[in-house]
């Protein structure tokens, strides 16, 4: 059976009391509703799919607007945060480009906070399917990470042709540094999913704690302001710790890939910066490795808790 055997099993015979019974090597057979976690998903590959496009095609289902909420939203997000920093506290003129230094930031933001969110529900969202039959269950989250990604791609194709228009010259060295911040953001949001997924079904007051990280994610980071404005206010270590979250690094390779040289001037990347980028992606295997346990952990009972 399928997902159930990993080989086929040799038979032995013996007899007992003048019959032949048959036996079979119990080490042969997988124990039901167990996998390999994560790496499941690469082997039902066909399934994943069928839940992205099923998430997808379902996203905007009997919407006006359908797929233009994708540009709406983020860019309603945008005119509140440009016109409360920049226009009222008027950091726009410390920031040459500062439209760009701050779409560049909420992009990636914006991905890891839809794709968190949706992967902490995702279990529950599903839970019909959970109940009723056996698949990885590392699907959902997974799943739900890739939809983010597949909303984020327009604002990125957004933000692509505003910078082209004020001429911005892609790079190496820049196109690898958006490459790398969203890698980053995806392992990491993927983790915390894992971890917060798990938990969510059991005690839904994990959904507040999300809200709450969701909402730190945009003012933990230096989407709003710059990393120069924060070197002064924190003693050493803090700002150490605060330039190692893995946001804050996929929002200065977001800046540097996109802002930078659109940009006349800038404070350039903070002193040490490959350093935290290194802790940051370390943080964000870290965090997927921890995910992985706990949603293990609590996957045994997902049946009975929802």
């Amino acid at each position: 059976m399928k997902g159930g055997m990993r080989a086929c099993p040799r038979r032995a015979t013996r007899r007992r009391g003048g019959n032949q019974v048959s036996t079979v090597d119990a080490r042969l057979y997988q124990s039901p509703g167990r996998g390999r976690g994560v790496l499941d998903v690469f082997r039902r590959r066909y399934l994943l799919n069928l839940l992205v496009r099923k998430a997808t095609a379902t996203r905007y289902r009997n919407s006006v607007l359908g797929w233009t909420w994708s540009y709406v939203k983020p860019a309603a997000q945008f005119a509140v945060y440009y016109f409360v920093m920049g226009i009222i506290l008027n950091i726009h003129r410390d920031v040459d480009n500062f439209a760009i230094y701050l779409f560049s930031g909420i992009v990636i933001i914006n991905l890891f906070n839809e794709g968190f969110g949706n992967a902490t529900n995702s279990i529950v969202d599903n839970g019909a399917l959970v109940r009723k039959i056996y698949l990885p269950r590392e699907l959902f989250p997974v799943a739900a990470i890739i939809v983010a990604f597949v909303h984020f791609l327009p604002q990125v194709a957004v933000l692509l042709a505003i910078c082209l228009l004020l001429g911005w010259t892609p790079s190496l060295l820049g196109i690898a540094a958006v490459l790398a911040g969203v890698l980053i953001v995806l392992v990491f949001a993927t983790g915390l999913g894992l971890f917060f997924g798990g938990i969510n079904v059991r005690f839904r007051d994990a959904q507040n704690v999300v809200e709450i990280i969701r909402m730190f994610s945009t003012w933990t980071s230096p989407v709003l302001y710059m990393w120069t404005l924060v070197i002064d206010k924190m003693p050493p270590w803090l700002f150490h710790i605060y330039m190692s979250n893995p946001l804050t690094v996929a929002v200065e390779f977001f800046h540097y890939g996109f802002w930078a040289p659109t940009a006349s001037s800038t404070p350039g990347l903070p002193p040490h910066f490959g350093v935290y980028a290194v802790v940051a992606g370390v943080v964000s295997l870290i965090m997927l490795v921890i995910g992985q346990l706990v949603f293990r952990r609590f996957e045994r009972s997902f049946a009975q808790d929802l």
